[in-house]
């Protein structure tokens, strides 16, 4: 049974008459009167009663028509659903960041303007380092994802850079530099600390440009402690087990353990919020995303002008 079958029936019996059913249908007469003898047969019942001036439902008919019309009636319902999948106003999507990359007000903004804009979205979050990301982003786990510095950068996959911003030294509350609570430092006052990274190969970026810039100034890194998440080094700050060098969205952790204090101005270090996802993801719920991620950035980079105007 055809679901244009069920159709035709409704037609006929809304209209009482086959040949006001057909018009209605844009088809002949005949070939409707053959498709409802054929249903009838399929069904093994006679749903009409046939007279010289059209047709009524039989008793059969009648419990039929309840079910044709709630069959018909879902059936138009799942085309409508399919129209918005296929526009990208359902589904699902699937996005991934890092623990650093949640940090930035950015991040809670965009979901937040998904959720309001394709309130049909629903949103999968997974957080991991950038390496985990950038590979679950190439093989179709995750649609999209937010990391500071890529790790790898595959062919397939486009990194975007949305926003950047400052990097801060964060020392133990009790320590010798952070009783100056105000000014910069040199990457030369560092030379003798012990610093906290992120393990590699999670996330060497923005560590690995540290450790570059360290080295181009005569010297290398003594390295305290090595942890799988940003925020955990944080932690360790706080213990007084090393410094860390971290994004500015980060310093809200630990007020009263950690102080926060700029690198002196010119230090080519900073910390970049990317988009990394699929060269072809062009439609679906990705591509809202995208628009939004990059609206959100743009609405973001506007503040900060405004800001450093206003001061």
């Amino acid at each position: 049974m055809e679901i244009r079958h069920l159709r035709y029936f409704l037609a006929v019996a809304e209209a009482g008459h086959m040949t006001r059913a057909a018009e209605r249908l844009g088809i002949q007469q005949p070939p409707l009167s053959l498709q409802i003898k054929a249903l009838e047969k399929e069904l093994g019942v006679a749903l009409f009663h046939r007279h010289p001036k059209g047709v009524a439902l039989s008793d059969a008919g009648r419990l039929f028509e309840r079910e044709a019309r709630q069959l018909v009636d879902d059936m138009a319902a799942m085309e409508q659903r399919m129209a918005r999948v296929a526009r990208g106003e359902l589904g699902v999507l699937h996005v991934g960041f890092t623990s650093s990359a949640a940090a930035h007000a950015f991040t809670p903004e965009a979901l937040r303007a998904c959720r309001r804009a394709w309130p049909g979205i629903a949103l999968s979050i997974r957080e991991d380092h950038a390496a985990g990301i950038t590979e679950a982003v190439a093989a179709g786990r995750l649609h999209c994802g937010l990391i500071r510095v890529p790790v790898s950068q595959p062919e397939s996959l486009t990194f975007e850079v949305l926003l950047r911003e400052p990097v801060l030294v964060a020392l133990p509350a009790d320590h010798a530099l952070a009783r100056r609570r105000s000014g910069a430092l040199a990457l030369a006052d560092l030379r003798e600390e012990g610093f906290i990274l992120v393990r590699q190969p999670g996330a060497p970026g923005l560590y690995a440009n540290l450790l570059a810039l360290c080295e181009s100034h005569g010297f290398r890194p003594r390295i305290a402690a090595e942890v799988e998440r940003m925020v955990t080094s944080l932690n360790l700050v706080a213990a007084g087990a090393g410094i860390a060098v971290v994004p500015t969205s980060m310093s809200g952790l630990h007020p009263h353990a950690v102080v926060y204090l700029p690198l002196r101005e010119g230090t080519p270090l900073d910390a970049p919020l990317t988009l990394v996802y699929r060269s072809a993801e062009a439609s679906g719920p990705a591509a809202h995303f995208l628009k939004i991620a990059r609206d959100t950035a743009r609405k973001a980079q506007a503040r900060t002008r405004r800001g450093r105007t206003a001061t």
